[in-house]
């Protein structure tokens, strides 16, 4: 027979364990002292930033909107200028304004799109389209001052009556697009970075202060220079074509690496003193003017490992005292214009016969690493 006893101890064994489990999850039967409060956020709290509009930001005479205050601020919809105002006028430090995909769009007669009047410390600018003002789309630059970090990243400007976007000392400006303004596309100062961006159809496309980078940046069919530089800079990875003026022009002490410089009106690339250029990919300059695929008025540059060709002249060094090395060129009405007084070994290539598989054709006629070869 079955144990009895054994079976009831079972059962109430297991209906203690629920009533244990029960008693485990359940909350506290006697609420809390005092009112009862609100587990509902505010929409400050889930929207903690404040909307750009006539009563948080009031403009004056000279501006639509006016930000006085630091803190987050947003677009909340497209925006229209007026004649002799500015879009939104940043008047304070530490200030972040998303556009959140929103345009703000210029009128005859407007000013800038946006603009700083204080030091614009901490500012960032983001994410919409500025276009049509009569002066700058975004300008950050107004009040110049070093060491003040300014970003402005995914905008886009176009069709303003001066720069597109213009930077600081020491400003990122990010991912950003300006085309078809009168001025100019882009411009930074002192220490300033500019990377993934795009300025087509501007009087100058990206121009650059001392220390700059420039970086994974396109410039192209705009009326001058494609990239410009105001003093040592670095520019890598950039490409620029088809611009009216020369397609890279920097000033000494500068750096350019991994470019393309192609079909620009006058030279591919144009340096002055202490420069290198390295690496850097440059056809068809001079395409509707006069021009050079890689140009040094100046001395102690180093032009190495790079591929020119089809221009009016492949490289053309104006001075004394250059290191030219490891270039090819080919096909320029003059391959290679060189003033004595430099360091560049040049060599026909050997044209060799046919190659096939792993083996065949013959040296190119120097063994020296430094030779530069036309072919």
């Amino acid at each position: 027979m079955p144990n009895t006893r054994a079976m009831w101890l079972g059962v109430g064994l297991g209906v203690g364990v629920l009533a244990m489990a029960g008693v485990l999850m359940a909350g506290p039967i006697d609420p809390p002292p005092g009112p009862v409060q609100s587990t509902f956020k505010t929409l400050a709290e889930v929207e903690p930033r404040v909307a750009i509009n006539p009563v948080n930001t009031p403009g004056d005479a000279d501006s639509l909107y006016r930000i006085t205050q630091p803190g987050s601020y947003y677009l909340p919809g497209n925006v229209t200028g007026q004649s002799g105002k500015s879009g939104i006028e940043i008047a304070s430090a530490n200030v972040q304004i998303d556009l959140l995909g929103f345009t703000i769009q210029g009128v005859a007669g407007s000013l800038d799109g946006i603009t700083a009047t204080v030091a614009a410390a901490g500012v960032r600018v983001r994410n919409g389209l500025v276009t049509g003002f009569g002066g700058d789309g975004v300008d950050l630059g107004a009040v110049i001052q070093l060491g003040v970090t300014t970003i402005v990243e995914s905008v886009v400007s176009t069709g303003n009556g001066g720069w597109g976007i213009v930077g600081s000392a020491s400003t990122g400006i990010h991912a950003c697009g300006a085309s078809n303004n009168a001025a100019g596309g882009i411009s930074a100062l002192a220490d300033s970075v500019i990377d993934g961006c795009t300025a087509t159809a501007n009087l100058v496309g990206i121009s650059v202060g001392d220390g700059g980078v420039v970086v994974g940046c396109t410039a192209g069919e705009n009326h001058a220079t494609g990239i410009e530089t105001h003093g040592p800079a670095m520019i890598r990875g950039c490409s620029v074509i088809l611009n009216e003026g020369a397609g890279i022009s920097t000033n000494s002490g500068c750096e350019i690496e991994g470019c393309n410089a192609s079909e620009n009106n006058l030279d591919g690339i144009k340096i002055a003193s202490f420069c290198t250029v390295r690496g850097s990919v440059c056809r068809s300059n001079g395409f509707l003017g006069n021009g050079a695929c890689i140009h040094a008025t100046g001395r102690g540059n180093r032009i190495e490992g790079n591929d020119c060709l089809g221009a009016d002249r492949g490289i053309d060094v104006d001075s004394a005292q250059n290191f030219i090395a490891r270039n090819t060129c080919v096909g320029c009405t003059t391959n290679w214009d060189v003033v004595s007084g430099n360091i560049c070994l040049v060599v026909a290539g050997k044209p060799g016969g046919a190659v096939l598989g792993d083996s065949g054709g013959v040296a190119p006629g120097s063994t020296d690493p430094n030779a530069n070869f036309t072919y």
